[in-house]
């Protein structure tokens, strides 16, 4: 996760925006095809037997291509892949990834992880 929002963060210059999604999307300031990628990546997540064609024309009415709809749902059941695969292999993060998991938990913006020690 900490990968994907440091790449979120460079690519809309937004860091207080990137911090709201991490904590509860709900409440960020999201464009309507924004929110509805985030409603779809959910329920694909969370519930993907609930899936309905309707999910399909939320994301078509939010401005969503069919093409576009596609590189969404290949990139949202990747992650659900990959996340199961480690999780199932007991895969830990990268130590920087859990250091600076940690110092946000703590209440710190970032982590100096060259000594690994964040106490």
């Amino acid at each position: 996760m900490e990968a994907h929002g440091e790449d979120l963060r460079k690519e809309t210059g937004n860091a207080d925006l990137v911090a709201q999604i991490k904590r509860d999307y709900w409440q960020a300031r999201l464009t309507e095809r924004e929110r509805a990628l985030c409603e779809f990546a959910e329920k694909l997540t969370r519930t993907p037997s609930a899936m309905q064609p309707t999910d399909l024309d939320r994301l078509r009415r939010a401005g969503l291509s069919d093409r576009d709809i596609l590189d969404a749902v290949q990139v949202i059941a990747y992650f659900n892949y990959i996340n199961r695969v480690a999780d199932a292999l007991g895969v830990d993060p990268e130590p920087e990834m859990h250091a600076a998991w940690l110092a946000r938990q703590r209440g710190f913006g970032s982590a100096d992880t060259t000594d690994g020690d964040l106490t």
